[in-house]
């Protein structure tokens, strides 16, 4: 049995709010039950099965969404050197913060290696006692193997180098990863084991970051502009706006600052902006936020890893300099309902691409990155044209908030939030009595 997540996106606490430790519980109650299911191969035969993979499908652990890129040097940045001692200490000190603001969550994961157990079968092929009774004396445990792939925001993983090493071990100790402490892989053909995992399971899946052009410059050992935006703008708006306005602004104004990275698509940053400020903000105190973002974009387009790139996220942060985030936020929306900027093409059109699909090597093509959970069949099963299966597209999702904009009026520039939660499940054989592959994805609204 192959278990997917992806875009846990853990921070060192410093940045917006991350999903709490009771999904990592809630994910180990489901492993329960889950191995339990896939036990049975047929109506009547039950077979424990004998281990679970357990893939986390990049942007896991955040090393970009902290502040500390903020207080560091100005020439040490994740577009920096890094073969720079003050990079890797960067990195070093991010990575050190989110294992330790994590340490209850990470543990969960750590423990699955041991603490999944279901009920051993008898000779007649049926449970030898209850699913619940985890007391009893028939029970075999199902050693789960968890294996770590990068995505956009915990690239610095595969850098190769000693110094890199040493951080990727503390983060192998931290979760009990299968991984090896060289490089965590991006491409699933970087790391041998895993390809005989996803065959067995005809699974293909990569985080999804290179079909993203601002958060992939065609070298996974390199920064992209999505970086800049994060650690220029996203991160250091909040911080700049509460110390020079920190004791003028009401608290649901500063404390909704910090979650910005969690709107979806960039694109609407600035609509969510001015809708935060219009809910919680006097005119006055509004146009002095507003400064300060206008103020962080003029300094962030002249920052020249950020001239370098072409993209119509910055073109649009370009505007803000001279335009209000009201006027702003009407053009972004025009520019992406007309031009569909910020989203060029459905993500599943990317599967199209990929060498299994076109052989039909693989049954499912799995990414992440988007935040946006969907399930998308490519091909129906068709004996009669030589293909005896569906081939199906489908995404991680992520475990976080999640800000999005009112769909029915928006005009209005209206945002909802609530938090995430999605993981993939794939069955080999005669698991869980044949079926190929589910699905769970729940939602938490905010408390009133």
């Amino acid at each position: 049995m192959l278990i997917i997540i992806s875009d846990l996106h853990l921070t060192d606490g410093t940045s917006g709010e991350t999903i709490e430790q009771g999904a990592f519980f809630l994910l180990r109650e489901r492993l329960f039950s889950l191995a339990y299911d896939a036990s049975w191969r047929a109506p009547g035969v039950y077979k424990p099965i004998e281990r679970i993979d357990l893939v986390l499908l990049g942007d896991i652990l955040d090393v970009i969404r902290s502040s500390y890129w903020c207080s560091a040097p100005p020439d040490v940045r994740p577009w920096g050197d890094p073969a720079d001692p003050a990079f890797v200490n960067a990195v070093a000190k991010i990575n050190e913060g989110i294992l330790n603001h994590n340490v209850k969550s990470l543990g969960v994961i750590k423990s699955l290696s041991h603490s999944i157990t279901i009920p051993a079968a008898d000779a007649n092929h049926r449970p030898m006692e209850a699913k619940e009774d985890f007391s009893g004396a028939n029970r075999v445990v199902v050693p789960v193997f968890v294996h770590y792939l990068v995505g956009n925001h915990d690239w610095f993983y595969h850098l190769r180098g000693v110094a890199f090493d040493r951080i990727r071990t503390s983060v192998i100790q931290a979760l009990g990863l299968s991984n090896p402490a060289g490089p965590f892989p991006h491409d699933p053909k970087e790391y041998p084991q895993l390809l005989q995992i996803y065959s067995a399971h005809n699974v293909w899946a990569r985080h999804g970051d290179i079909f993203d052009g601002d958060n992939f410059d065609g070298d996974r050992n390199k920064s992209s502009l999505g970086d800049a935006i994060v650690v220029e703008l996203l991160n250091r708006f909040p911080a700049t706006v509460r110390e020079k306005l920190g004791s003028q602004l009401p608290a649901e104004c500063l404390d909704g600052l910090k979650e910005i990275d969690n709107v979806r698509p960039l694109v609407v940053i600035p609509t969510w902006i001015d809708s935060l400020l219009r809910r919680t903000c006097s005119k006055p105190q509004a146009e002095a936020v507003k400064a300060v973002w206008n103020d962080l974009a003029s300094d962030f387009l002249k920052i020249p890893f950020v001239k370098q790139h072409k993209s119509a996220l910055k073109f649009g942060l370009k505007l803000s300099t001279g335009v209000s985030l009201a006027t702003l936020s009407r053009a972004l929306l025009w520019l992406k309902a007309k031009f569909g900027v910020g989203n060029e093409k459905p993500f599943y059109q990317n599967a199209l691409t990929e060498q299994a699909y076109k052989e039909g090597t693989a049954h499912f093509i799995v990414y992440g990155h988007t935040h946006h959970h969907e399930i998308v069949v490519l091909k129906a099963a068709n004996p009669k044209a030589g293909l005896a299966f569906d081939e199906v597209y489908i995404n991680s999702g992520t475990w976080r908030a999640v800000h999005e904009m009112a769909a029915a009026n928006p005009s209005a520039e209206e945002f909802a939030g609530y938090k995430v939660m999605t993981y993939l499940v794939f069955y080999q054989g005669d698991e869980r009595v044949g079926r190929k592959f589910e699905t769970w994805s729940g939602a938490l609204g905010k408390s009133s």
